[in-house]
Formats: C-alpha cells, structure tokens, sequence
C-alpha cells in the first residue's frame, strides 16, 4: 500500500500528468500490483483525470496466467494478433493490464517502474582477485564425486574479468551482473526521455559485499551447486554499480534500509490507523506480525534495500543556477526524506 502511494506522491509532484503506465519487472505472483491497484482505487477521485495502465514484464507462462487470476479473476485473453504485448485484461478494478516478455516491448510514455525482488535472481558473474591478477570462479564437473559440480578458478584472464572489473576495484572477490546493468541503461534511458521514476526494493549493499551468491529451498539455506533445477539462486545487489551504470542519465537515491524507507512513507500511522479500524484480536496479532517482518533489523527490516531513479529536474531545478531565488522548493522525495507530519 504504501508503494502505492508513494507512486502517486510522485506523480503528484511531476504536476499530475494526464497518463502514467505502472511497469512492474517480474511480478510474481501478482499480489503487490494488487495491493496499488486497490490503493489506486481508494484514490480513485485524486486519479480520476488520469489514464492509468497496468504493464507487467514477465517471462514465465505459468507465472502470467496466476498473476491474470490475482488481478483480472482470470478475465485475461492471449493477444496472438499484437507483437509485443503476448496477453491483455482488466483489472478488477477496471484499469487495463498487459503483459509483455521484455521490457523493450513495453510502450513508450511516462511510467513508474517497480522492482521488487527482481535483481536478486539475475545471473553473475564471480571474480577471486590471485597473485597472477582478477580470476573468474567457473562451474565444473567434481572429478571424485560422480554427479557432482564444483567451483574452479579459471586458468587464465577470461573476456569477463576484461570486462567487468573496474580498475578501482578493491575488494578480493566480486560479483557483477551485467544484465542489471543493461535492464538499469533501459529504465534510466526510458526515465530521461518520457519522464517518470522507478522504485527498486531488494536484498543489497552498496558495493561494499564479496561473496553473496546462495541458495535457498523451503525457505532453508542450500548449497548452490548441489541438485541444480530445485532451489531459488540469489545474489546480493550492488546498488553502487546500478548507480554507475544509469550513466547519468538519473538521478539516483538509496540504498536506504527498508525500515527507513516505509517509516519515511509512513508505516506507523498507517498501522495504527489499520488497529483502529479492526476489533478482531487475530487481526490484531496479525498486523503486529506483519510490521515486525517489514520493520525489526533482524528479519527484512535491514537486509532489504529501497533505491530510486528520478530525472535529475525531479531533484534540482532546471533554472536554479540561473536563477537561485527564481522557483518554489521542489516537493520532498517520499520514503527518502523524513516524513513530518504537520
């Protein structure tokens, strides 16, 4: 919910564009964009002036056709016909949803972009730092123990540590994800054209990390390489390397911790007004839980990241150089700057 708001406080301060297009990278299962979507509608009057649309980039089928249950009650054709969006519907809400494998495909326009838990589960690339210079840690077949992989060093430079290891580079091991790099390039050059911002919520650090990579099963720590197929892979992301590769395009801010970020947005109003409008104990117990996931240091209150990119007028003033005194001061960034309630 207060992701939600957070894109309308945006919007808001842009000066309400007649359209936007909420683009969501790798929805899973499609319960956060139902989340906005009934905050949109609750909203309904501020929005009412607004083309509002619904994007998904999602390339798994399975996964598309639980996301078009979640927020179209299954009301959701395939669209042989179009090129780039494989699947359209109405949300239940009635706002119109589409479904795309790329994020190229998806129309330009002025959007709001949403990442949550996406960057996590791109491939990488890992680099041990040797005395003979950057080696890249590779997949091999365990000689001594039959069906079994292991991690090896490569023999020699590899076009990788050409490539993707910056001359400042300090750390021992790292890992890099170019595929981040190239999906950033796109947001940020979609941002800096058509205007908008996106929101990246995930597991991270700002370049400081060597070694994140792990897999889970059952919500259990496994080992990586052991039965390949049957577990969740995840890398830490590095937010400082996102930031480089927007090229300037953007404006970025973040990493902040998630607990930051929704007492900034508000979390504790939020909640206190939920009590108050439940008198059932079970809910009660519930909401208290739920907060203490988002929010206590120990479980995701830490370990989660919130970073944005905005154009750069979002930030400073187009004419503020020439002009110091010219401009009224620009709106705070939501969930960035502290929320002060008059």
């Amino acid at each position: 919910q207060l992701i939600g708001i957070w894109y309308i406080s945006e919007w808001i301060a842009a000066g309400k564009p007649k359209a936007f297009q909420l683009v969501e990278l790798g929805p899973g299962r499609g319960t956060l964009t139902d989340d906005i979507l009934r905050v949109f509608n609750q909203l309904a009057s501020l929005l009412s002036k607004c083309d509002v649309s619904i994007h998904l980039v999602e390339v798994s089928p399975k996964l598309s056709k639980i996301q078009a249950l979640m927020l179209t009650g299954g009301k959701a054709q395939s669209n042989p016909e179009d090129k780039s969006a494989y699947m359209k519907g109405i949300s239940k809400t009635g706002i119109p949803i589409s479904w795309y494998r790329d994020i190229q495909d998806v129309p330009p326009g002025y959007s709001f972009y949403l990442a949550h838990e996406f960057f996590d589960a791109l491939p990488i690339h890992k680099f041990q730092r040797t005395e003979k210079g950057w080696r890249e840690v590779l997949v091999d077949v365990d000689p001594d123990v039959p069906d079994q992989l292991r991690f090896v060093l490569s023999p020699s430079s590899t076009p990788a540590t050409e490539n993707f290891i910056q001359p400042e580079e300090t750390r021992d091991h790292v890992e890099v994800c170019p595929e981040a790099g190239v999906i950033i390039q796109r947001l940020a050059c979609r941002i800096e054209n058509d205007g908008g911002a996106a929101l990246i919520a995930d597991y991270g650090h700002d370049g400081t990390k060597t070694d994140t990579f792990r897999g889970f099963q059952n919500h259990k720590l496994h080992h990586v390489l052991r039965a390949p197929g049957t577990a969740d892979l995840t890398a830490d992301v590095d937010f400082s390397y996102l930031r480089k590769m927007t090229q300037g395009r953007t404006a970025t801010l973040g990493p902040i911790k998630q607990r930051e970020f929704l007492k900034n947005m508000g979390i504790d109003l939020r909640l206190q007004v939920l009590l108050q409008n439940s008198c059932d104990t079970a809910t009660h117990e519930q909401l208290h839980h739920s907060y203490d996931m988002l929010m206590n240091p120990k479980k995701m209150g830490d370990c989660f990241n919130f970073f944005a990119l905005l154009p750069h007028h979002r930030l400073v003033h187009p004419d503020r150089e020439h002009k110091p005194e010219s401009k009224s001061p620009l709106p705070p960034v939501a969930g960035f700057n502290e929320l002060l309630l008059k």
